[in-house]
């Protein structure tokens, strides 16, 4: 299965939610249609930027049905604390005709253990074999993925067919010098802000996830295009990338701690947003 879809820059949505702390799925979509028209290249839900541990799985799959409904490219993510749970939203994705899946190890219970994770893997990606996955590495899930298991499992599974990396730049390096660089079949996608520069330059990334591209799309954007240009060898975009990753990293920074969706809700309503002043929890 080919890794093309995955490329370019993906906002990882957040939940807009009402009052009431119940999810505003119209809203959901108006913000995804708007992200999209800007240039992004799909988006992600629910992940952690749509506070995944607080959505119930039934409103998680009513947000991505709603979305794909729409027309939008979505990649799904599948975090849970069980298998189970995670099978059942990788299931539904296929079913109601997402773009990706974004396979998220096993958290809470036996993360160390790489037999039960690899089991939990399997069981997601055999649940939609039709949809081009990666898997999200993370130090936050207690859990690294290292090439030996990926690879053992794109042996079985041929719609896993890139990694997202989290971590920091030698997580980064790591992924590009042991997975990507092994198979020129298999995409890399940058999954911090403040790491994209490195991770598209040096690395050889196709794209990555953003969270504070919900509050700047265009600034990421061109972000993004510079960096492949800089890739390529074009010096002047080489430091016009420096340049601009320098003027948004403060706000770039919140995406790598745990209150970042408080961060760019804010940010949001900051500029107009209102559908993001709630949040599930009142704070």
């Amino acid at each position: 299965m080919s890794a093309a879809f995955f490329k370019g820059m993906m906002p990882a949505l957040m939940t807009p939610c009402g009052a009431d702390r119940r999810p505003d799925f119209d809203a959901l979509v108006a913000k995804a249609a708007a992200l999209m028209d800007t240039g992004m290249s799909a988006v992600i839900y629910c992940g952690s930027m749509g506070d995944w541990p607080l959505v119930s799985d039934a409103d998680r799959m009513e947000g991505v049905a709603r979305l794909t409904a729409a027309g939008i490219p979505v990649v799904v993510g599948t975090g849970a604390i069980n298998s189970a749970s995670a099978t059942a939203l990788a299931a539904h994705a296929q079913s109601v005709g997402a773009a990706g899946l974004m396979v998220i190890p096993r958290v809470l219970s036996r993360g160390p253990s790489a037999t039960a994770q690899k089991n939990h893997f399997k069981s997601i990606l055999g649940a939609a074999p039709d949809i081009p996955a990666v898997i999200y590495n993370s130090p936050f899930y207690g859990f690294s993925t290292r090439a030996e298991l990926f690879f053992a499992l794109r042996e079985e599974h041929s719609n896993l067919v890139g990694f997202k990396e989290f971590g920091g730049a030698a997580d980064l390096s790591y992924a590009a010098e042991n997975i990507t660089s092994h198979d020129d079949s298999v995409t890399l996608m940058v999954g911090v802000d403040t790491q994209v520069y490195h991770g598209i330059v040096n690395c050889g990334a196709s794209g990555a996830i953003t969270g504070v591209g919900n509050a700047l799309p265009r600034e990421v954007l061109m972000l993004e295009r510079l960096c492949q240009k800089a890739a390529c060898g074009n010096a002047e975009a080489r430091l016009r990338a420096q340049e601009l990753t320098d003027a948004i990293h403060v706000v770039s920074t919140f995406d790598e701690g745990p209150d970042l969706v408080l961060f760019y809700k804010h940010m949001l309503v900051m500029q107009g947003e209102s559908a993001f002043e709630h949040h599930f929890n009142e704070t």
